[in-house]
């Protein structure tokens, strides 16, 4: 094991099989996920690239034979992307010293020119095994696999990446195809094992751990017989060492370590591989304020030129709330939803909007009481995103539902209760009155939600009535100003409801 004071650095290590342990090399690689433009300490306080910075420096101070891995979403989340669009971070990888990455859906976001150009100015290379993207801006620019001399021995590094379909907008991933992550896996994994001799694959995925029905980690492991370790991202799961999550046996009965850090950099993974007994120890690292005092100050005054522009947002005070809750709390989802219903109104004419329906995922931050700042809305809906208004039929409405059911990503602004039956939504309530499916209705969402994303399917069949032409989250300020004292309350209610007929 590297050879840090594992007690001062509150490391959680647990060696993954047991067999006896000889004293010889390790490979120690470290990992991260879904970090999400946190350069400074999120709002629980964990996290920070300087903080990070400290525990990579130390490991690689200690052991001689160290990698480091991005595992996607390094970007999107904070209004350091918001107002650099990936600058800050691509500057960050640089100076931590990332040597290879794989693209999150978030990486997308900013559309493919611009991808393009940041993945040219981080100096790792990123690795898809499961895209194609000729004849696009990222031509060129991702490699397969990579095989890694390291220690006397040979890695090879695969990158599994998410389908952009339902999850990225189309228009920001044209030309990008997509192959069968198993299919890609497995034949690039044999490859490596059997054609180039490597010891050790080493899946690096942003696909998520158990996210049903679609492809995931487990199911990879599952159909998988030359993988050894992945390292995960997207679902922003924290597998701890040791328990059940963090290993499953492949299709030939062989243990595959799974690792996934959580999100926002709350954590530092580290997975150390003896050479001499071919054994796995799976480590996390906590990233907290115990590292503060010994954060390199370089690293501040590179950041310093951004954090200009983050801070001054954070000074216009637009509104006060009533809400203390944590980002995913229903009582913030109900805020947004009541926002799109009230926008969607407005955009008609004020015309009575029957529902609003707003993406879980879009929202990023907590929501504190007190004063509510403009930079403090922008972190909390940081996406490229506009209310538009649709018609929809009630049989559309209720297939809304039913892909809610199945995967529940998105929350109502009216209390919606469905019946379901053999694992469909047969019929539904929708403010305590029968939907109804030959009826009309007028709903308002979000456009990444109107165009299928998070695999809202149904809401692509509705007809565009009207279109905001400003990002959400300006909007949602002049909201916020329509309150009464621009107090924004919290609304405990849930207001989706599934029960089996």
């Amino acid at each position: 094991m590297f050879k840090l004071n594992i007690s001062a650095l509150g490391v959680c290590a647990v060696l993954f099989t047991t067999s006896p342990r000889v004293h010889g090399e390790h490979i120690v690689i470290m990992h991260t996920n879904d970090t999400h433009s946190q350069i400074d300490p999120a709002a629980d306080g964990k996290g920070g690239v300087a903080r990070r910075k400290v525990l990579i420096d130390s490991i690689r101070a200690a052991e001689p034979h160290t990698l480091l891995i991005d595992a996607g979403d390094a970007v999107q989340g904070s209004n350091y992307f918001t107002l650099y669009g990936g600058e800050v971070e691509a500057l960050m990888l640089n100076e931590l010293g990332y040597e290879y990455a794989i693209l999150g859906n978030h990486e997308f976001d900013n559309g493919m020119e611009s991808l393009g150009k940041y993945i040219s100015s981080v100096n790792a290379p990123y690795i898809a095994t499961n895209y194609i993207v000729t004849g696009t801006p990222l031509e060129g620019k991702l490699t397969r696999y990579r095989i890694v001399p390291i220690a006397g021995k040979r890695i090879g590094l695969i990158g599994i990446n998410i389908d952009p379909k339902g999850m990225i907008a189309d228009e920001k991933s044209v030309g990008v195809v997509y192959q069968d992550p198993f299919k890609a896996a497995n034949a690039t994994a044999w490859h490596l094992k059997n054609n180039e001799g490597v010891d050790y694959v080493v899946a690096i995925t942003h696909i998520g751990y158990e996210v049903n029905p679609l492809p995931d980690d487990i199911k990879l492991v599952e159909n998988s017989e030359d993988i050894d370790i992945i390292i995960g991202g997207h679902s922003h799961t924290v597998v701890e060492p040791g328990s059940e999550k963090s290993h499953r046996r492949n299709a030939a009965g062989k243990d595959v370590l799974i690792a996934q850090t959580g999100s926002t950099g709350a954590n530092l993974g580290v997975i150390t591989i003896d050479t001499d007994n071919n054994t796995f120890s799976s480590q996390l690292i906590p990233v907290d304020s115990r590292l503060d005092g010994r954060v390199d100050d370089s690293i501040l005054a590179k950041l310093e030129p951004y954090r200009h522009g983050v801070d001054s947002l954070k000074s216009i005070v637009v509104g006060k709330s009533r809400i203390e809750a944590p980002r995913g709390d229903e009582r913030i989802l109900n805020f947004v939803t009541d926002f799109i219903e009230w926008e969607g109104k407005r955009l008609n004419g004020n015309k009575a909007v029957d529902l609003g329906i707003a993406n879980r995922g879009g929202i990023r931050t907590p929501m504190n009481s007190g004063p509510i700042t403009r930079g403090g809305i922008m972190e909390m809906l940081p996406f490229d995103n506009r209310v538009v208004v649709l018609e929809l039929t009630g049989q559309q409405l209720l297939d809304v539902f039913d892909t809610n059911v199945k995967a529940p990503r998105v929350g109502f602004s009216r209390p919606v209760a469905v019946v379901v039956e053999n694992g469909h939504v047969t019929r539904a309530t929708l403010n305590g009155v029968a939907v109804d499916p030959e009826k009309t209705y007028v709903v308002s969402t979000v456009d990444y939600l109107a165009n299928g994303g998070d695999y809202m399917t149904p809401l692509t069949l509705g007809k565009v009535l009207n279109s905001s032409d400003r990002i959400m989250n300006l909007d949602v300020i002049d909201y916020i100003g329509s309150l009464k004292g621009k107090t924004v309350k919290e609304n405990k209610t849930r207001r989706f409801s599934a029960a089996d007929n």
